[in-house]
């Protein structure tokens, strides 16, 4: 049976609540006979993350990992494509620090790509009619930071991992500003998990951008 682990962050930037851990926590005890997922908050502190991360690697040894994070304003569930070596905060994070163009792993690689069939992802949201997409970036915040710190531990190695950013809940979005329900940030990482079990290799079709 594959192990999977679903990670979400504490709030941040004074918020109460981050729709990633609301989300995250829903799928705890979820199982069948191809998986068990286990479920596990983030702080949002540079450094910090990444070591609890790493430990959680040690600790559960998953085969797939689905790191989540808020990305308030956008519209849809952004599935990452890829995550870039860099901090550059425009922000504090919970513990007061905010680096600037600071290298995440000293001498590492510029980037990694995600290891999780992102299209695939992608297409299983939609067909559950949820407002999905490809991100081509994470942001340079800790949710970046986790991202590229949990692919640079699992490089070269069997793991699935990879970086879902979540809207806004209602209660969070003001005027005009795009939020989804909880319900449906909890269907598409139902999805997200089936796609990372199912497809042995990713989908070839349109996710790209233009700008």
């Amino acid at each position: 049976m594959k192990t999977i682990l679903l990670t979400g962050f504490e709030p941040f930037n004074k918020a109460s609540i981050n729709p990633s851990w609301e989300a995250v926590k829903e799928l705890k005890g979820w199982r069948n006979g191809e998986f068990a997922v286990e479920v596990r908050q983030l702080p949002c502190v540079f450094g910090l993350a990444n070591r609890v991360m790493a430990g959680l690697l040690e600790e559960l040894k998953p085969d797939v990992v689905i790191a989540t994070g808020q990305a308030g304003g956008r519209p849809e569930l952004s599935v990452e494509r890829v995550a870039i070596n860099v901090d550059d905060a425009s922000i504090e994070d919970n513990d007061g620090q905010q680096p600037v163009d600071a290298a995440i792993v000293e001498g590492g690689p510029a980037a990694y790509f995600s290891t999780l069939p992102i299209k695939a992802t992608v297409r299983e949201m939609r067909e559950r009619g949820l407002r999905a997409g490809v991100s081509q970036t994470a942001g340079t915040f800790v949710c970046n930071h986790v991202f590229y710190g949990l692919l640079h531990n699992t490089a070269n190695t069997p793991v699935r991992a990879g970086f879902i950013h979540v809207p806004f809940l209602p209660e969070q979005a003001g005027k005009g500003v795009p939020s989804m329900t909880l319900d449906e940030i909890v269907e598409g990482l139902r999805a997200a998990v089936i796609a990372s079990v199912s497809a042995e290799t990713d989908i070839a079709e349109a996710g790209g951008a233009t700008h």
